[in-house]
């Protein structure tokens, strides 16, 4: 029983560190903000807890009273350790507490008990906290609003000074980088189309302005008039989430499947090149693989005026939902198109993490059993775990040191 307990302990603080690298990942590196205090704050806890048991069950006999009762603390103190993990690192860990609380069948009740005061007294976040959040890792403005002044059809909000967002030039005055302003724009409407299923729908450069802080010299992306968004059913937006999946691991059957259940019919393989802005030749060989070259663009611009009536009737054929998305990616697209950044491997690891985040809360969500749920919550962080290597290896081979790691590498081969 000890042993199993000390698994299912690690097991626990095990998932909610690889949880922490999904959040260490989605942020830029910043060791005093997650990397050294959350992280390392889980993985203490995890060492702490294991020494815990075997040294407090070493010396006592097995199957004796005393044993129960030494057995029963250490559960409890393990149980309080990672409560405070859970209560100090917050976010997801906390989501990670409360699955562990609700797993009567598979832990012991002091774990269960203890973890259970996460479900309905977990640390709250304030207003002013979550409005960092947003600025830090979204870089999002967030206008105030004069509501004395506001009425149920007219929205009253602060002036917001700012370039807007294709103009590169004020960017390069203002010294703004171009690739973080178009990285942290399509992370911002990954979380909106896949995850939230409400999008701002109207993202044209005159309604989306970038900043920089003269205080702090951090970057804002300021999205304004508000008037134009659209609710995504749960149906299609799983549906949306499923399709992207499919078009990024080139699994040409699902990309098949659920174009079809958006409303593409046998116009499927146009759907796809509409979404992607790639050619069918390299939505079958991997988007996220080739960068797109200038002849690819010279034969999509062929192809959408040679197939402008198939494109028609596509357009009638998909449901409204799809038309807004259609065209909110094109203006996404003709934003990258004046910053001249086009979509980048770790643009889509961002949709991807969007994605598994999506479809996980779902399958959560329609299942009644509670070890199903677990097995959900760790398959999603490892998932995620596994982007963020990717991820990590993708910035490794394009810096400095990475380049030296790998002529290095290739002289020691070459020396052996």
């Amino acid at each position: 029983m000890a042993r199993r307990a000390l698994k299912l302990a690690s097991l626990a603080t095990a998932a909610a560190a690889t949880t922490g690298f999904y959040l260490y990942g989605n942020k830029h590196l910043d060791p005093n903000d997650f990397g050294v205090v959350r992280v390392g704050r889980a993985f203490a806890t995890t060492a702490v807890i294991t020494f815990d048991y075997l040294t407090s069950l070493r010396s006592v006999s097995r199957g004796t009273e005393e044993y129960e009762s030494v057995k029963s603390q250490v559960h409890l103190r393990s149980a309080e350790r990672l409560r405070d993990l859970c209560c100090a690192n917050r976010g997801t860990f906390i989501k990670v507490g409360q699955h562990l609380g609700a797993l009567d069948y598979l832990l012991p009740e002091e774990y269960t008990r203890t973890l259970k005061v996460l479900h309905s007294q977990a640390p709250q976040s304030s207003r002013q906290e979550i409005e960092q959040v947003i600025l830090e890792d979204l870089g999002k403005g967030i206008p105030k609003i004069y509501w004395e002044l506001s009425t149920k059809r007219v929205l009253f909000m602060e002036f917001m000074e700012g370039g807007q967002v294709n103009d590169k030039a004020y960017m390069e005055r203002n010294c703004i980088n171009v690739n973080e302003i178009s990285y942290n724009l399509g992370k911002m409407y990954s979380e909106m189309i896949f995850v939230n299923g409400f999008v701002h729908c109207d993202p044209h450069p005159g309604n989306v302005l970038v900043k920089k802080c003269p205080s702090t010299g951090k970057t804002h992306i300021i999205l304004l008039d508000h008037g134009l968004y659209q609710v995504l059913s749960e149906n299609f937006r799983l549906d949306y989430c499923r399709l992207w999946q499919a078009l990024i691991k080139s699994d040409m059957k699902r990309v098949q499947k659920y174009s079809r259940r958006l409303g593409a019919g046998d116009l499927y393989p146009l759907f796809a090149c509409m979404l992607t802005a790639r050619s069918w030749e390299s939505v079958n060989r991997g988007i996220d693989r080739l960068p797109v070259t200038k002849q690819e663009d010279v034969e999509i611009r062929t192809n959408a005026a040679m197939y402008l009536p198939q494109i028609t009737k596509l357009l009638n054929s998909v449901p409204r939902q799809m038309l807004l998305l259609l065209k909110t990616n094109d203006l996404l697209r003709g934003i990258e198109s004046a910053l001249q950044t086009r979509a980048s491997a770790s643009s889509f690891l961002n949709m991807s993490r969007c994605c598994i985040r999506a479809v996980s809360t779902h399958q959560r969500s329609k299942s009644d059993s509670l070890y199903r749920k677990a097995q959900i919550s760790i398959s999603e962080a490892l998932s995620l775990w596994q982007i963020n290597l990717y991820e990590l290896f993708l910035r490794l081979k394009g810096s400095q040191l990475g380049n030296w790691v790998i002529a290095f590498l290739s002289w020691m081969h070459h020396s052996s």
